[in-house]
């Protein structure tokens, strides 16, 4: 009780209260405001009709913790920190964007997302098994390091028939709770329009669940294999009509899904690249221009319809190349804008007059605390067979099966990947997730017997200033302020036990908001 007393009153003092519309350092810097790129023109714009006020320029110490976390999924080491806030090379964002942009640690993020997306999951009511999610997940995570065209990546996916073993991109359609054309039709919509099939008229509905009518299953003599494929058997003509009305004629030689495939990828498609870029958008901001992302309908109009137009033409004109539309958000100012609100008007949020607040999902964090810690989770799935351990030294958004978990993950909101949808993580904050953090013997003995910890003592030479500089840069990717610093120090005054001081500054710096949420 008495540990948990002093932890909460050091993560009190430590704490920073983002409030207020004067410049708050370390956290923002107050240059006057300059677009970066069109993104900037079109958001300003909106904001002005608004009368709102955009957030001031976030600082180095904030850009280099936010651009690792939402492009890797991952915190920069207290080097690649130092090195980044040492420089004065004025185009040091957009190298860095650069270089995280082609890292692997981009690749095995964002094949997570695309997992989350997909439902790659062993287990029921999905059960792909996990010959298939092995297949499947290094099939996602090498399109996204190839960088594999979008339009090519949709098209693979639809199109493709065989083993689900051998051809990965089949389990598109086996990663769905149902294999009849409705079903499929629903999951294609969600995955590729983002929208939800269910709400549209039902001979809407019928219409484009044609394209999807001739899809066959059958079982192989291997266990659990299963082959997708075209029915044979079929000799009539099919009549079918796009969801922007249009009908067409298909001949029974010809596989209707690349029909759809070819109509769903043509540059004027009113919801493919809409949808590609909106998403995008959602994955670095936490919320879509149209949001939900994946509920795309007339009656929920995005909130800044001349930016979404101004990057659909972009992602076509690259050729769905998904790497320039990163680049493109990412070295724009309205993602490098402070966290903290310069207005109090209700629509700020969603016409991104600054950067969203927002939890860290429970990979990236799980990941994190190993990181500062050098520790490592112990994950394995005992149900379906065979029983299958992950190595220690996988990151934990490098797991391929979503039946693979752990009771952290699933107290902080890990995705079940039964249905696709963006909403079915959920990063709200629980008062179970607070004691967990603050109580726990989970997160106690990662601090205590964290060797890299014991490291920064030992290299710290008994410099209490130099200990506290250190640990501040793993945990919160900055140096303290002079209060902090004071604060720090008198409380390693005051204890001669410098382990036990320095584990606790640890895990009061991981309690505070600063490190739990995106910022």
């Amino acid at each position: 009780m008495r540990r948990s007393i002093i932890l909460f009153a050091v993560a009190v003092l430590c704490s920073v209260c983002f409030a207020g519309s004067a410049i708050v350092n370390p956290f923002e810097v107050g240059s006057q405001y300059a677009a970066y790129n069109e993104i900037d023109n079109l958001v300003v714009a909106a904001l002005k009709k608004k009368k709102i006020a955009p957030a001031n320029l976030c600082s180095d110490h904030v850009f280099i913790r936010r651009v690792y976390l939402d492009v890797t999924g991952a915190l920069p080491s207290p080097q690649q920190v130092r090195k980044f806030l040492a420089s004065t090379d004025a185009a040091k964002r957009a190298k860095l964007i650069d270089a995280l942009l082609t890292s692997e640690e981009f690749a095995g993020y964002y094949s997570l997302k695309w997992c989350d997306l997909l439902r790659v999951k062993a287990e029921f009511p999905i059960n792909l098994w996990p010959n298939a999610v092995q297949a499947y997940h290094r099939w996602i995570t090498g399109a996204v390091e190839k960088n594999m065209p979008y339009d090519r990546f949709a098209r693979e996916l639809l199109t493709s028939s065989g083993s689900n073993f051998r051809v990965p991109q089949v389990n598109f359609y086996r990663a769905m709770q149902g294999h009849n054309r409705s079903s499929i039709a629903s999951v294609a919509a969600l995955t590729f329009m983002g929208v939800r099939l269910e709400k549209w008229p039902e001979n809407k509905r019928s219409e484009m669940e044609a394209f999807f009518s001739r899809i066959a299953f059958k079982g192989t003599a291997e266990w659990k294999e299963e082959i997708v494929y075209l029915d044979p058997a079929v000799t009539d003509q099919l009549k079918a009509v796009f969801p922007d009305g249009k009908t067409v004629t298909i001949a029974p030689d010809k596989d209707p899904r690349k029909v759809f495939a070819d109509w769903l990828t043509e540059s004027k498609n009113p919801w493919f690249a809409r949808n590609g870029v909106n998403r995008i958008w959602a994955w670095l901001f936490g919320r879509g221009i149209i949001h939900q992302p994946d509920d795309i309908r007339p009656d929920n109009p995005p909130s800044n319809p001349e930016l979404l137009v101004f990057l659909e033409k972009e992602f076509v004109k690259a050729k769905y190349d998904t790497r320039h539309i990163f680049r493109l958000i990412l070295n724009s100012r309205t993602y490098q804008q402070s966290s903290i609100m310069q207005t109090d008007n209700p629509q700020a949020e969603a016409l991104f007059a600054y950067y969203p607040v927002r939890r860290l999902g429970a990979e990236v964090l799980i990941d994190a605390l190993c990181f500062i810690t050098g520790s490592s989770e112990r994950y394995s799935s005992a149900i379906p067979e065979p029983f299958s351990f992950i190595p220690k030294v996988n990151r934990s958004v490098d797991l391929a099966d979503g039946s693979t978990t752990s009771q952290f993950l699933e107290m902080f909101g890990r995705p079940a990947r039964d249905t696709g949808l963006f909403s079915e993580r959920n990063n709200k904050p629980t008062d179970t997730q607070r004691l967990h953090m603050l109580n726990s013997t989970h997160i106690q003995k990662k601090i205590e017997s964290s060797g890299k910890i014991k490291q920064y003592v030992k290299a710290s030479k008994k410099n209490h200033k130099r200990l506290i500089r250190l640990i501040y840069s793993s945990v919160l990717s900055r140096y303290p302020t002079r209060d902090e610093n004071a604060i720090a120090l008198k409380y390693f005054q005051n204890n001669k036990k410098i382990n036990e001081a320095t584990n606790d500054l640890v895990w009061a710096l991981i309690n505070t908001k600063e490190f739990l949420y995106r910022h």
